[in-house]
């Protein structure tokens, strides 16, 4: 059995993108907070890479932004593929089969559109903008 389900924030806003042959993808990192607080009271986070296809695609890039508190089924994937320096780099990520709205829309209208400094000094810190798509699009 290859089941997965998480909860965290998206790291930043949702891109959607078509493949080759017009199909929705969209890749994006969720953050979850790790279950126990290490000793001085915070709690370290893990990054979790995902990607959803088609209809699943199109949702997050409609409904969903950076920040956005999200819970996701889905399975976990293996891949490799050679960079463009020839290197084997593996991938493990989530394929997403549902997701799920954990904001309710009267808590989307009555947060602060800006993270706390402390949320959004940690969370910009561990955000990789340099991670592409081993594909075409």
């Amino acid at each position: 059995m290859n089941k997965i389900i998480i909860t965290g924030r998206m790291t930043k806003d949702p891109e959607v993108k078509m493949t080759q042959n017009q199909i929705e993808v969209c890749s994006f990192t969720v953050a979850v907070d790790r279950i126990f607080k290490k000793a001085d009271g915070t709690r370290e986070c893990d990054f979790i890479s995902c990607v959803a296809w088609r209809q699943q695609a199109k949702l997050l890039g409609q409904y969903f932004s950076k920040g956005s508190r999200i819970g996701i089924i889905g399975s976990i994937q293996t891949r490799d593929y050679k960079d463009k320096d020839d290197k084997k780099v593996y991938v493990t990520e989530v394929v997403v089969d549902e997701i799920e709205f954990i904001d309710s829309k009267k808590d989307l209208e009555h947060a602060d559109t800006e993270p706390k400094e402390t949320e959004k000094s940690f969370y910009e810190e561990m955000i990789d903008d340099s991670i592409s798509l081993p594909f075409d699009l």
